[in-house]
């Protein structure tokens, strides 16, 4: 299956200062093979729980929504922690997604900051453990749902063109960067 992954749409949030509330841009960079074909820009909120809505609505309303075959996420949350419910976008979309981190997340420093700090956070802690462990792939560390651990790591080599993350997920962090502080300033 992997290697018939051609058509992909790779999501980021914006940065944001720490001190903000409200909602955070959230950037698509969809790819059909090393071409990038469309951007897609949707909002969530800070710590709030739409990030799944949002995703869904951006792909399911978009012009790549017939073609595209797999959604990656920098991340499982966005905009602080406004976790994405990964089962749940794979099976409304009927395609896999994948979540995909450079290291391996501090689970007890994020699972202590979700119940002691997050509105919410009892059931945001849930969805990341329903997630599943991050395992290594391809130099990377990953969740998934609807695609296995041998597909995932094909399709990383096939989109990890210059650095260990994938391009989609590369070309989303540098527009959402260029779009909240009008350049990109960061390394991906």
């Amino acid at each position: 299956m992997a290697g018939s992954l051609i058509h992909v749409i790779g999501f980021d949030d914006a940065p944001f200062p720490r001190s903000h509330r409200g909602d955070v841009a959230v950037v698509g960079a969809a790819f059909a093979g090393a071409r990038l074909e469309g951007v897609l820009i949707g909002k969530v909120r800070r710590d709030g729980a739409n990030a799944t809505r949002c995703l869904l609505r951006l792909v399911a309303q978009s012009r790549f929504a017939a073609h595209n075959q797999l959604l990656m996420l920098q991340g499982i949350a966005f905009a602080g922690f406004n976790v994405v419910d990964i089962q749940a976008l794979s099976a409304a979309l009927a395609m896999p997604v994948l979540v995909v981190a450079r290291r391996q997340p501090n689970l007890a420093k994020i699972k202590k900051a979700l119940l002691e700090s997050v509105p919410g956070g009892k059931r945001k802690w849930r969805l990341i453990e329903k997630a599943g462990a991050m395992e290594q792939a391809a130099g990377v560390y990953v969740q998934r749902a609807g695609i296995g651990l041998a597909a995932t790591q094909r399709v990383i080599e096939r989109f990890a063109v210059n650095s260990a993350i994938p391009e989609p997920l590369r070309t989303a962090h540098l527009i959402a960067g260029g779009l909240a502080g009008g350049r990109s300033r960061q390394r991906v």
